[in-house]
């Protein structure tokens, strides 16, 4: 069997604050906006936002799946992680730095980048 993982969603409570919140994230515009599912295209990835209230559907919100954002050095990571709610502080796992923010929902966004041979510490 061949199996691709081409989306995910996660869901929120307040869909404009939510797309503000990834937009300034991802740095770029959100690529399909809806009141109920919002899509963002990551190199080909989507990664949607779900105002699962309006479906008046439940759920709670934390870190039972966990969404992994990769960036190329430790400068963006430091950077993306700057006033942001930690949840897991930046810590050496294997050859990356991996670290995890709570979002603008209360849902929690790994953030990993590859560990630096000339930076060995954040």
């Amino acid at each position: 069997m061949k199996c691709d993982i081409k989306s995910l969603y996660i869901c929120v409570l307040d869909m404009e604050r939510a797309i503000s919140f990834y937009e300034a994230f991802f740095e770029q515009k959100v690529a399909v906006k809806d009141n109920v599912y919002s899509i963002f295209d990551i190199n080909g990835f989507r990664f949607g936002l779900f105002a699962f209230e309006k479906m008046k559907e439940k759920h709670s919100f934390g870190n039972n799946c966990l969404p992994s954002v990769s960036v190329e050095s430790v400068n963006i990571f430091n950077q993306k992680l700057k006033g942001l709610k930690i949840v897991f502080p930046a810590t050496k796992i294997g050859e990356n730095w991996v670290a995890e923010f709570e979002d603008s929902e209360g849902n929690h966004i790994e953030l990993t980048t590859p560990i630096d041979e000339w930076c060995s510490t954040i």
